[in-house]
């Protein structure tokens, strides 16, 4: 049922729901590529693998793999880990790398429509084209809206999930430093990006800051600098070390919150969370960033850095999210494939 039909999602009343939102299940790609985490792939799993542990918890856990052997070595893991089996689903869906928030689903609901759920299929490069082959990663929407035979959409630009943030209720966050980066669509502009995210994402307002963390290889990915807790609060990182090369983008990000306005007038309630000290592996800076958490339908699954500031960002996150369990997971390991638990996982919301 891939449709390229005339109407848009938002002409037909579909939107994308916040993250908080009942899902489904949680989609994920498990993670094979080795020059991702270069001599290092085979620490990550015990930590991934905790990951998925948690989520099995409160939703169902979709994987894509490339084969048999794929998902019987992920199997292994899962079960090492005391994974609930029952709760996992393999999909034969091979992938280019484990990115899922990037080239997974976007999974759009219109609860009064006849078929309540479709798909957005948005092009992806792996971040500008850094990292070829990605054609796997780029049909895997299709193949997903494939398996439960809904339509699929298709903008006919490049977006990924970790760009952009939803608040539920008509809001994106986004940055300058990424999606007007000429690497995905040089051949618009800031209006022209604005009026895609609204027609495929259901959304009327655009909200921009302007610049991501230092070490983040995606140009500046929203999911690790700012992320809504609720319509109108957000979690926002600041950098406490005045000398450090993150505190200064942190504060204009900072200061261009404060002078933004919602849809109804109000102002944003922001809370600030801490960064961890500087990650660096191979004399390379990480973007280790505890905003990279995923909200699970029972649980906040937050990575944590080994760092003096894990306690503080545990507690902040636990602030917000009184409806729900704070897990922190290291991602020590993980973050030197340069993303970590939000970067790694889609959401499909309930309907």
């Amino acid at each position: 049922m891939n449709t390229t039909a005339e109407a848009t999602p938002k002409e037909l009343g579909y939107y994308f729901p916040a993250e908080w939102h009942p899902h489904d299940a949680t989609w994920l790609s498990w993670p094979h590529k080795e020059a991702s985490w270069p001599d290092k792939i085979h620490t990550i799993y015990p930590y991934y693998a905790q990951f998925v542990k948690e989520l099995a918890k409160g939703e169902r856990v979709c994987i894509n793999v490339a084969d048999d052997t794929m998902k019987a070595a992920a199997t292994n893991h899962l079960e090492a880990a005391g994974t609930d089996m029952g709760k996992v689903a393999f999909y034969n869906h091979p992938t280019n790398d484990a990115w899922c928030r990037d080239h997974g689903p976007a999974f759009l609901i219109n609860p009064a429509a006849a078929i309540k759920k479709v798909i957005v299929d948005w092009g992806y490069n792996a971040w500008g084209g850094k990292y070829p082959p990605f054609d796997l990663d780029d049909v895997i929407p299709t193949k997903i809206g494939a398996h439960y035979n809904i339509p699929v959409f298709y903008p006919g630009i490049v977006m990924e999930g970790g760009s952009v943030e939803f608040n539920g209720n008509g809001t994106i966050l986004t940055s300058t430093a990424c999606l007007l980066n000429e690497n995905r669509n040089p051949h618009l502009g800031q209006e022209q990006i604005e009026t895609y995210l609204y027609n495929y994402y259901g959304a009327e307002q655009v909200l921009w800051v302007e610049e991501g963390i230092v070490g983040d290889d995606t140009d500046g990915h929203i999911d690790d600098t700012i992320r809504f807790v609720n319509e109108d609060t957000v979690l926002a990182v600041v950098e406490e070390d005045k000398n450090d090369e993150n505190y200064l983008l942190l504060q204009q990000n900072l200061t261009q919150l404060k002078a933004m306005r919602l849809l109804n007038g109000k102002q944003l309630n922001i809370i600030e969370l801490p960064m961890p000290e500087a990650v660096i592996w191979e004399d390379q800076r990480l973007p280790a960033s505890y905003a990279n958490f995923y909200i699970a339908n029972q649980a906040v699954i937050v990575p944590t850095f080994r760092s003096n500031y894990d306690d503080k960002a545990l507690r902040t996150i636990e602030l917000a999210f009184p409806d729900r369990k704070v897990v922190g997971i290291d991602s020590t390991e993980i973050i030197w494939g340069l993303g970590s638990f939000h970067c790694l996982s889609q959401q499909e919301p309930t309907v």
